[in-house]
């Protein structure tokens, strides 16, 4: 009896290993787009995944219209990659007369940075690290 609690014992933590992987991705993440909404001229963010989205924006009455522009944007970029035969994409950035978006997936997380038409997109990418 003692050799099955063993090996049950070894199961559970070759399961547990991988969770707490991804977990700590996850918490990376949100860490380092948190640390972004105090640099210049970043409106906001959405982090989603197929299980839970992480929402900050500065104003939060606009959460739809940001909601459908990140994932029309994120649908768009994949849809030109396989029509043009590009590859995958790293990030897409769209530009609008007053705003622009700064859209990019990392492992199974899509995130959506939306800024002020003049912020540095590179000075971003760069504190992301991705």
């Amino acid at each position: 009896m003692t050799r099955k609690k063993k090996s049950q014992t070894a199961a559970t933590t070759e399961t547990a290993q991988p969770i707490a992987i991804e977990t700590a991705t996850t918490v990376d993440l949100k860490t380092r787009l948190e640390e972004i909404m105090g640099c210049d001229g970043v409106i906001g963010y959405i982090m989603r995944n197929t299980k839970s989205a992480t929402i900050d924006l500065n104003d939060p009455t606009k959460l739809i219209e940001y909601a459908v522009l990140s994932s029309s944007a994120l649908d768009a970029a994949k849809e030109l990659s396989e029509l043009f035969s590009l590859g995958n994409f790293e990030n897409i950035l769209v530009e609008g007369r007053e705003v622009k978006i700064l859209s990019l997936t990392v492992g199974e997380n899509r995130i959506s940075i939306f800024l002020e038409k003049n912020a540095d997109t590179e000075k971003l990418l760069k504190k992301l690290q991705f």
